[in-house]
């Protein structure tokens, strides 16, 4: 199941929340032109797909997978390997919006080519996979924390609410996989949907926990990798093996992981294991209080500091600390923007310089850029934002790096290079109408960024 997006780590909504707005009557450039009645660029989507090879170690990759294949999320063991057997089909259904068939068509080849995974397209009614288009509201009453969720043998949202809290729909009980539905928002942003279908259709595939010691993989609930990484291709790729098969014990595949791994992924056979240690349940339980629906903003602000304590408790350095930092600058930046920002720069120095943290790193260069941009300190700025760029676009991100680029065009604004900063912003519109869908949201995140430049605030706004 994928968690509401926006509720995690995602910072591209938040930018301004601690930032003096702009008053209506000072608007800039950017404003001015999108509040006219001319219309937006044409969306933007990506279109060659560039994974970047998993850093793991091949006995750190046992381990995950392991605890990945038999467990829920919720933490319940399971004690048997379940996957498709023989070739899997995919259907659509529902209002299926115009980019969801382009999306989920790349999709279906990189799993043939990266994972191996003998899976196609039809029309039939009796196909392995059922994804069915429904509304966001449609999704909220039937599972009020999820943006998109996937359910074991059934084939409509109706044959669900029929099954629910049954055995026939229970992950637990089951014991062989042939018939699933996953359900997605057809009137959210593409990039949501896209994301629906890559982290649903991975599950329904594959494996059904999320592990927040892994940087570099979808199967991770703080959300922050909306595309499958090469990390999950390779777990994908093993998981469909020829060697396993559905009905394997733990153990009965724990003794098969070696010769496949060291068959598919030779670079980590000589790969240092990192070892992370278990993420502990009472720091999930704040991060999801910190950061998820439901808690009011102190009690979201004592459970970040909870998940910081047990972070710095366990000794953490990886980006799980970094994480714990980064949900405290969150939740500080409205009420306290200087702490907030020492939390921010404190997470981006946790999440190091490793490859696998990349993402992570560009998401708090957003935040970073845009208390440099309300300080006037263009250069900073710039400095922090040329390096993400390009990481936002290789992990598909529109959202992101439409914010990066908007970001940048104030940058570039404030430093007397106008003609500059209005290409990036136009560039940056087409990327956003992919990242953040209506026209209206658009426009909304373009108010909210200009109003970070202290050149357009009113004399004694703040």
């Amino acid at each position: 199941m994928r968690k509401a997006r926006r509720y995690l780590l995602p910072l591209y909504l938040l930018l301004g929340a601690c930032m003096p707005v702009a008053s209506n009557d000072t608007a800039s450039r950017a404003a001015s032109a999108v509040e006219s009645s001319a219309s937006l660029p044409p969306m933007k989507s990506f279109s060659v797909p560039r994974p970047s090879v998993p850093a793991a170690s091949n006995t750190d990759l046992a381990r995950d997978f392991l605890d990945l294949s038999f467990a829920l999320e919720s933490g319940r063991p399971l004690t048997t390997f379940t996957r498709f057997e023989g070739p899997i089909t995919v259907r659509v259904t529902g209002q299926a919006p115009v980019s969801l068939g382009p999306d989920l068509s790349r999709l279906l080849h990189r799993l043939r080519t990266e994972a191996g995974i003998n899976v196609s397209q039809v029309g039939a009614a009796n196909a392995n996979i059922t994804i069915q288009a429904v509304t966001r509201d449609d999704i909220r009453k039937a599972l009020p924390s999820a943006a998109c969720f996937v359910v074991p043998n059934v084939s409509s949202l109706a044959e669900y609410k029929g099954a629910r809290n049954t055995r026939q729909t229970s992950w637990s009980q089951l014991k062989s996989r042939d018939r699933l539905a996953i359900f997605i928002p057809a009137d959210s942003a593409p990039q949501e949907i896209r994301d629906c279908l890559h982290e649903e259709l991975a599950q329904a595939l594959g494996p059904l926990n999320d592990l927040y010691r892994l940087p570099d993989s979808v199967f991770n609930d703080d959300n922050v990798h909306t595309v499958l990484t090469g990390y999950d291709m390779t777990i994908l790729r093993a998981y469909y093996d020829p060697s396993l098969r559905t009905g394997m014990s733990r153990n009965d595949v724990a003794d098969r992981l070696p010769a496949i791994f060291a068959r598919i992924n030779p670079r980590g056979q000589n790969g240092a294991p990192q070892r992370l240690s278990k993420t502990p349940r009472v720091w999930i339980e704040a991060v999801q209080t910190a950061l998820g629906p439901g808690a009011n903003p102190a009690q979201r602000r004592n459970a970040a500091s909870e998940a910081l304590k047990v972070a710095t408790a366990m000794g953490w350095t990886d980006h799980r600390r970094a994480f714990s930092h980064y949900a405290m600058g969150r939740l500080l930046q409205s009420i306290d923007p200087a702490t907030a920002q020492d939390h921010f720069v404190l997470a981006q120095r946790y999440f190091g310089n490793r490859p696998d943290t990349a993402l992570h790193r560009a998401y708090v260069a957003s935040q970073l850029a845009a208390y440099a941009i309300s300080s006037g300190r263009t250069d900073d700025a710039l400095y922090l934002l040329t390096p993400h760029l390009d990481t936002a676009a290789r992990h598909e991100n529109a959202a992101l790096l439409a914010t990066l680029m908007m970001l940048r065009a104030e940058a570039l604004d404030l430093a007397g290079r106008p003609t500059e900063a209005r290409a990036v912003r136009l560039d940056s519109l087409g990327w956003a109408r992919y990242g953040f869908g209506a026209d209206w949201a658009v426009r909304a995140k373009l108010r909210e960024v200009g109003s970070l430049n202290p050149a357009r605030r009113r004399p004694g706004s703040l």
